[in-house]
């Protein structure tokens, strides 16, 4: 089973999401992660962060959902709605749903101001996650509900 995490940059939220569920699923269930329109680069506190939680950022890279490396069977958006932001809307066939969470990167504050955003983004992400590999059978409606 192939699970694509999809924002827009695919430098911090969707990377976290990659990391975490590669880290945590069984090795018959892979994540991958891509933008719309990619930075270019991961976010150096959110390859921190993993580092310090143990998690491998080994082949994470940011990404164009225009070369994905496998067809998902599963798309999750993890665009949140702070400045209005704009989730990408992926139209192949997938089960898909929206697991908002806010964007760290664009916080603005002191040093543990913004840690804590991004330790917050990754409380969320790992939480989800862990709700996903406890479901007895994949739906639509379970994968919604874990977004809520």
């Amino acid at each position: 089973m192939n699970i694509l995490f999809l924002c827009t940059g695919n430098s911090c939220r969707s990377i976290l999401s990659e990391a975490i569920f590669n880290h945590l699923a069984p090795l018959a269930w892979r994540a991958i992660s891509a933008g719309s329109r990619p930075a270019g680069q991961l976010h150096p506190r959110a390859l921190a962060l993993l580092a310090r939680k143990g998690i491998s950022t080994e082949g994470c890279y940011s990404k164009s959902w225009d070369h994905l490396p496998v067809t998902p069977d599963i798309v999750i958006t993890v665009c949140g709605s702070a400045a209005g932001e704009t989730c990408p809307a992926y139209l192949a066939p997938a089960l898909r749903a929206h697991w908002g969470v806010d964007d760290p990167s664009h916080v603005v504050g002191t040093e543990e101001e913004i840690e804590a955003a991004f330790e917050q983004a990754y409380r969320i992400i790992r939480a989800r996650i862990e709700a996903f590999l406890a479901l007895p059978a994949i739906s639509q409606q379970a994968l919604e509900r874990i977004g809520c």
